[in-house]
């Protein structure tokens, strides 16, 4: 499983021209699922996105995590994280779950995520054209794989 975190003061995701999702300051974090991915990769990001220490004290360093900082969680599937740009200018996408596949292993990371973050955690809609929009503070910006633990 990748994940893209992206530090925000806002985000939000449209369907179709309807917002799906929506947060003020807080963690947009897009989601990338292949089909080897299992409770024990859900559990590991989730852990590390609730206790990620990327906002800001009163001494400007990065000492609190989203739930210190009573912040929003935004999700979105996003396949195209393991894209394969080895071969030619095409991206190919075949490491990236199928939508029988991603779905459920989806839908249990955000409902494990809102759990150990404690709040409830906006989306998207899994496999739909999505418009994101939002504002990157920092920037700060942080891609994690769970089968590349550092």
């Amino acid at each position: 499983m990748r994940i893209l975190i992206q530090r925000v003061t806002e985000a939000r995701v449209e369907v179709a021209g309807s917002v799906t999702g929506q947060i003020g300051k807080g963690l947009l974090v897009f989601v990338g699922i292949e089909e080897t991915d299992d409770k024990e990769d859900i559990e590991w990001l989730c852990g590390k996105i609730s206790r990620l220490r990327i906002f800001n004290d009163e001494d400007d360093k990065m000492n609190y995590s989203v739930t210190d900082v009573d912040g929003g969680i935004l999700c979105v599937s996003q396949f195209t994280l393991f894209a394969s740009t080895k071969k030619g200018n095409r991206p190919g996408f075949t490491r990236s779950a199928a939508p029988n596949v991603a779905t459920p292993i989806y839908e249990r990371f955000v409902a494990y995520l809102g759990a150990v973050a404690g709040r409830t955690v906006e989306t998207g809609e899994f496999g739909a054209d999505m418009q994101v929009s939002l504002v990157n503070d920092g920037p700060v910006t942080i891609w994690m794989d769970s089968k590349e633990r550092e």
